[in-house]
């Protein structure tokens, strides 16, 4: 490691001890300034994103992700207000005690310290991670991809012109040089950085997970079904499909593989009606592609093989395979998931209590749509990341997830014998 980002990372460090001094009042008005400054400045974040969008192809599915737009803004913006409204865990007493000997006991919520993230073309996760980090009293570094430097650049620039003005050490949020080094840098800082959460491929986590010594919350891939029982209601089912795909194509929590009942092999042209104006590709096995074929756009209907199940596909694209009842669907789930989100449609009692306490993920849904997995949606103010992972966090992570705690014992002299 040379000496400059080994002094960066102590940098860092420094400034996450001054921010536990910082009271919960300062914290939430320096949140609701810098979204006051993120709306003023958007267009200039908008001129920013564009050097990083020019340089893409609009057909990566990365694009989407990497766009932001006056909206987007917008909704960023009013997640960092909600994150400064939220009562932060810091300081809960979670257990309290007096022990025999007298001695006072008490098990208290803390930061974490410091927090990297890892992220590809995602500017948005700049906000989210800083507000998430710095209402818990966390410092974090900000390790974005090349493909956002720009973006990225542009909206920590904001942050710490807010932090600068109202005397806090901008060292809290630093955002690193985007090249492997950095990263490389990081995976190894264990004498400066507390955890890890990488945000983006499979191929980055993977990468993250295998090369770090500083402790990681693995953020998996969302490979996601939803079955469709011969209880469910087609209406419910139709409206859920489409919305679970094509609401936002490139996120996690979008629908991957649709998994039929057999006896509903009828019904599926009423599911994919709603697909065919949105242009989804579908990738339908032997079944479900007899009742599709002459009913589906040809130039959007596939065959399905091996490879098109267990895939994410991040774009308009869906994979449909038919089963012959929950079990089936289940032991598809469970060959295939990455354990992220999955739902069932259906109106049978004993076949929903089946599926969400056989089905191992993070989230499981009964007649909703995926597309709530998200921090913001479950009333978490915003996230740091979706945990796939049993350790520690799992599913969104927000507040909670990124403290730990201490043991506090008062005593009066006494000694052990």
């Amino acid at each position: 490691m040379n000496t400059n980002i080994e002094n960066t990372f102590k940098a860092v460090q420094t400034a996450s001890r001054e921010l536990v001094s910082l009271s919960a009042q300062k914290i939430e008005e320096i949140l609701r300034e810098i979204a006051a400054l993120a709306i003023e400045r958007t267009s200039n974040i908008l001129e920013e994103n564009k050097k990083d969008l020019d340089r893409m192809d609009i057909n990566d599915p990365k694009y989407d992700r990497l766009l932001l737009s006056e909206e987007r803004i917008e909704g960023i913006a009013q997640d960092i207000v909600n994150v400064s409204k939220l009562n932060s865990p810091v300081g809960d007493v979670l257990t309290k005690k007096e022990l025999e000997n007298g001695l006072k006991v008490s098990k208290v919520r803390v930061p974490m310290g410091v927090i990297g993230i890892i992220y590809e073309a995602r500017p948005n996760v700049s906000f989210d991670v800083f507000s998430l980090c710095f209402k818990t009293n966390n410092a974090c570094i900000l390790k974005g991809g090349s493909d956002a430097e720009f973006s990225n650049n542009a909206i920590v620039g904001i942050i710490q012109e807010v932090l600068k003005k109202h005397g806090v050490n901008q060292n809290v949020v630093t955002l690193l040089p985007t090249d492997r080094q950095a990263t490389a840098d990081m995976l190894q800082a264990t004498e400066y950085v507390d955890i890890i959460i990488p945000r983006g491929s499979q191929g980055l986590i993977n990468f993250v997970r295998d090369n770090a010594k500083v402790p990681v919350i693995e953020t998996g891939a969302g490979i996601v079904h939803t079955y469709l029982d011969a209880s469910g209601d087609i209406a419910k089912g139709a409206a859920i499909v489409n919305n679970a795909k094509t609401r936002r194509v490139s996120v996690c929590n979008a629908l991957d593989c649709l998994l039929l009942h057999q006896d509903r092999l009828e019904d599926l042209t009423q599911i994919t009606d709603t697909l065919i104006a949105k242009e989804t590709e579908i990738f339908a096995d032997e079944k479900s592609f007899a009742i599709l074929d002459g009913n589906y756009p040809t130039t959007l209907l596939n065959k399905a093989d091996a490879s098109h199940f267990g895939t994410e596909f991040l774009s308009n694209k869906m994979a449909i395979k038919t089963v012959s009842d929950i079990d089936e669907a289940l032991n598809h789930i469970a060959k295939y998931s990455s354990k992220h989100s999955e739902a069932i449609v259906a109106e049978d009692e004993a076949i929903i209590e089946k599926y969400l306490n056989s089905v191992d993920a993070a989230a499981v849904y009964a007649n909703s749509s995926t597309a709530f997995t998200d921090g913001a949606q479950f009333g978490l103010g915003a996230e740091i990341g979706i945990s796939t992972q049993k350790l520690h966090a799992r599913g969104p992570m927000a507040l909670e997830e990124i403290t730990t705690y201490k043991w506090i014992v008062r005593g009066t002299g006494q000694i052990r014998a």
